[in-house]
């Protein structure tokens, strides 16, 4: 059996830097340390974090005092200032192509244009871009979910930094009726086009298809759509201890892939057992 990783698994800057930035707060910050949230979506790091006494509060509510990081997937408005009047040390490790998607969500709102979000409206990372905003924020993943949206002089677009480029195109493809002027920032992360391609392409080369990462990362999950609906014999996995030995029963090649706050040990682990079940 032939095992191939395809070339962009493992962490994206963006959560290698919030990664980062927690580690560093672990050994130099003293009193506790909490993330609004878990700092991205891989329960296996989230666990490790705590490890090194970094915790996942839900909200600034639930913090007393201390240190508070703001994850890779940004924050509202509010609970920063929340975070602020509490007095709490704010670390920042927002995503800066999450940063640039909320900088214009306000540049946008602020010269007037109706905001549509295109994206998925229970995502952190969503829900922080409204806050940015004025009120009447759209927020949608398809044309359908804007059926009602009136006719209006100007209309701003922006996307949440994970989404697959063909959802954008659709929604901006319908607001193109609805509004005079149209304008249309793509803030979709170049890195998650790539990871998308590479790992469609392996898809069609390979007899089965593993996907790693957590079920709640959305990126992840895009991915194992993606690669579904080329090679049937896709598994989506958090960890090793998940792959079932039927799945390779007749595979001669199998291809790996990973979401991008999936850490290079856990995919390594992953290709060490693959590996391990081919031997018996």
């Amino acid at each position: 059996m032939e095992i191939f990783v395809a070339k962009s698994s493992g962490f994206c800057f963006g959560v290698k830097r919030a990664i980062n930035l927690a580690n560093k707060c672990a050994s130099e910050t003293r009193g506790e340390i909490y993330t609004l949230g878990p700092i991205i979506h891989n329960p296996q790091v989230v666990k490790r974090l705590e490890e090194s006494r970094v915790y996942a509060k839900k909200g600034v509510d639930e913090i007393a005092s201390g240190t508070v990081i703001i994850r890779s997937h940004g924050a509202k408005l509010d609970e920063i200032k929340a975070a602020k009047d509490k007095g709490l040390n704010i670390v920042d490790a927002t995503c800066p192509f999450v940063k640039k998607a909320q900088d214009l969500v306000s540049h946008l709102s602020s010269e007037g244009y109706s905001v549509v979000v295109v994206g998925e409206k229970d995502h952190p990372e969503v829900k922080g871009l409204i806050s940015y905003g004025s009120d009447g924020i759209r927020v949608a993943d398809s044309p359908e979910g804007l059926h009602d949206l009136p006719r209006q002089k100007k209309i701003g677009i922006i996307a949440q930094t994970t989404l697959p480029m063909e959802k954008l195109e659709a929604v901006v493809s319908f607001c193109l009726k609805k509004a005079s002027e149209l304008k249309v920032f793509n803030t979709i992360c170049n890195a998650t086009s790539i990871r998308q391609k590479e790992s469609g392409d392996l898809a069609e080369t390979v007899d089965c298809m593993i996907i790693v990462g957590g079920r709640n990362s959305a990126n992840t999950r895009r991915l194992a759509e993606i690669c579904s609906e080329i090679q049937p014999k896709t598994y989506h996995i958090e960890v090793a201890e998940e792959l079932d030995p039927s799945w390779f029963a007749s595979a001669g090649k199998v291809g790996v892939t990973s979401g991008a706050s999936t850490p290079d040990w856990v995919v390594e682990e992953v290709v060490r057992r693959i590996g391990a079940l081919a031997i018996k």
